[in-house]
């Protein structure tokens, strides 16, 4: 082909912004006083634009070449898109760039700004158990929705909440690795417009699962038996019941968080489940456990309720084992906030947002939450010393007989 309509001169010199042709499908495009080069060709009936680079980076004659390359797989029937895509696919192939890694990336690159290490590990293992199996060792930029069904369609049913999620983190690495460059941004594993043609809505399969609560009538009972136990699980579970607070905001409890004088106990940012600091009032009973604690010689400064492991908080299992241990059967440590709520609304007359506060819920009503300022404090304080006065009451006569025959 004789040389274009372009010269390196002209070229240059142009600052017009739009599409100027050089003959053979060759642009320069000048957009945004950037300059780039382009091919264009049509393929079933399609236009396609391919970038050849930057006009700062490649020469003119550089471009041209770069052009006629591009004609030449047409001509022998390859798209000169996909031919970059699929070299692309190799390259990263022979880098070790799989899915795998990027997840590990990913995790890695996120992990700073989850709460907690329980996070990161739970992304670990179900991609592990789920995506690697399908296609952790292949091209991150190879991955298709046919990979992404393989790995959710036999859980898609069976175990929806997890197949959810394990969507969601191999649709979140995806589009890491679309941010970096290293696939299209076309994501796979994106559910709007793409999955939901081909597995049915979470909601139609999977049925409303509550944690299941302790009716509020056999509390007493429940803290009677706390109140039994020497175990750190067991007086930890006690102070989580008093402060209505979550499994990881009691048993992550540091001495530096709690004001003995003050009575209160404030949970920073980074270990709410809402990312806001929530301040709780302490009554005499939660007092009383922290009291205990600091007999026991719990380090100044440290975990509340310290685990096995030095410097490590009890586990989520602990509490499971000192609930049902107690008498708590198939009930959770989750569904005592629950029970906690329920009490609110059938033995109390303070207002709903009360409570809420009480259990650091969020207020999903835009409008409300813009108004509602307040966290309430001083009622919770009330509230929170005749929940702990409730709690702690003597269990009914024959209940204690029972627990006594049951242990004799």
């Amino acid at each position: 082909m004789a040389d274009g309509k372009l010269t390196a001169l002209t070229a240059k010199r142009l600052t017009k912004p739009g599409h100027h042709g050089d003959g053979g499908g060759l642009y320069l495009r000048i957009a945004e006083a950037r300059k780039s080069w382009m091919f264009r060709y049509k393929r079933a009936g399609k236009t396609h634009w391919l970038g050849l680079g930057a006009f700062d980076d490649f020469t003119l004659a550089e471009a041209r070449d770069a052009a006629r390359e591009c004609r030449r797989q047409l001509k022998e029937s390859i798209d000169p898109i996909e031919a970059r895509r699929a070299a692309k696919a190799a390259a990263l192939e022979a880098e070790g760039l799989t899915f795998k890694v990027m997840a590990e990336r990913c995790i890695k690159a996120h992990e700073a700004k989850w709460r907690n290490e329980k996070h990161a590990a739970q992304w670990t293992s179900t991609l592990k158990a789920y995506a690697y199996p399908a296609f952790g060792e292949k091209p991150v930029h190879s991955v298709g929705v046919a990979d992404v069904l393989e790995a959710l369609e036999p859980i898609w049913t069976e175990k929806p909440e997890t197949a959810s999620r394990v969507r969601g983190r191999i649709e979140a690495v995806l589009d890491y690795a679309a941010a970096r460059k290293l696939r299209p941004s076309e994501n796979p594993a994106r559910w709007r417009g793409n999955l939901d043609h081909l597995l049915p809505a979470r909601a139609k399969i999977a049925k409303v699962e509550h944690h299941a609560a302790l009716p509020w009538a056999d509390l007493p009972r429940l803290v009677v038996r706390l109140g039994e136990s020497k175990g750190t699980a067991a007086i930890c579970l006690r102070f989580l019941i008093l402060t209505a607070t979550r499994s990881m905001e009691a048993r992550g409890a540091t001495w530096a968080e709690i004001d003995m004088d003050k009575k209160v106990w404030t949970v920073p940012a980074e270990r709410m489940k809402a990312g806001r600091e929530h301040r709780i009032p302490l009554s005499r009973a939660a007092v009383a456990v922290l009291e205990h604690m600091a007999q026991l010689g719990t380090e100044p400064g440290k975990l509340v309720f310290p685990g096995a492991v030095k410097g490590k908080p009890l586990s989520d299992v602990s509490l499971s084992k000192a609930l049902r241990a107690a008498g708590g059967g198939d009930y959770t440590v989750h569904g005592l906030r629950s029970t906690f709520r329920d009490w609110c609304a059938e033995r109390t007359a303070y207002p709903r947002e009360v409570a809420e506060s009480a259990l650091a819920h969020t207020n999903r009503n835009a409008v409300e939450a813009a108004y509602l300022r307040s966290d309430h404090f001083e009622q919770r304080r009330r509230l929170m010393d005749e929940w702990a006065t409730y709690a702690t009451s003597p269990a009914p006569a024959e209940v204690v007989v029972s627990i006594g025959k049951a242990r004799a």
